[in-house]
């Protein structure tokens, strides 16, 4: 008698499959052409937001108060001197001195031709805007730039034993000569620096006018000199 076979009780399955894995999601290529573009554009921007400031910031002023002198710097005849004799008749100071630039009076001198120089000029403006005589100092060192103005200004300060100055110079200039100051001068030595009010140097709108944009190249350039040490001479 033939047996019969029954069923296993427990039939194994084999384990599922695990699923698919998700689709990979294609990078996305923003992050990348927002660098790419992202920095150019911010550096455009700042170029466009410099070109167009650096005239405004050229120009700083301090406030004023009673000081040792009051100084005329070469240049930009006859307007800074008319503003500091504005200022002598304030009674911010009892003396303006009148800075010598350099000039070709010797080589000239040898020609037998007398030259006269800005110094001679800028005295005869303080003398015709009531500043007397007895007030009016010329720096004995003529100086070829701003550099040799504002040291000679600082040694006649420390021989006199004074410690504080107001500079007049030309709107655009101003930022320079302070630049030049600190550099120059010690911490115990102030500087007031004060443009004229008859500058006609438009620093918003500074490249619609050569005179202006000479003005802005010439600071800018004297800047970077400065501030790297005095390697060229600007003026």
């Amino acid at each position: 008698m033939s047996s019969f076979n029954w069923p296993p009780l427990y039939q194994p399955y084999p384990d599922p499959e695990p699923p698919p894995p998700p689709p990979r999601r294609p990078k996305s290529i923003w992050p990348r052409r927002l660098l790419f573009w992202g920095i150019p554009a911010a550096l455009l921007i700042a170029a466009i937001v410099a070109f167009f400031g650096v005239g405004r910031w050229l120009v700083v002023e301090d406030p004023l108060e009673p000081a040792h002198a009051i100084v005329v710097l070469s240049g930009r005849l006859p307007e800074r001197a008319m503003e500091a004799a504005r200022l002598y008749r304030k009674n911010y100071s009892a003396q303006v001195w009148v800075s010598q630039p350099a000039s070709p009076a010797e080589e000239l001198a040898k020609l037998n031709i007398y030259y006269v120089g800005e110094e001679f000029y800028n005295q005869k403006v303080l003398l015709a805007e009531a500043v007397p005589t007895d007030a009016i100092r010329v720096l004995e060192k003529p100086a070829a730039n701003t550099e040799q103005e504002v040291e000679e200004i600082v040694e006649d300060l420390r021989r006199d034993g004074a410690d504080k100055v107001i500079i007049v110079t030309s709107k655009a200039h101003t930022r320079r000569v302070r630049a030049i100051w600190n550099r120059k001068a010690g911490a115990d030595l102030k500087l007031i620096v004060r443009y004229t009010d008859d500058d006609p140097y438009d620093g918003a709108h500074w490249w619609r006018h050569t005179e202006d944009a000479l003005d802005v190249l010439r600071e800018v350039l004297g800047l970077l000199n400065a501030w790297t040490g005095f390697h060229v001479r600007p003026g």
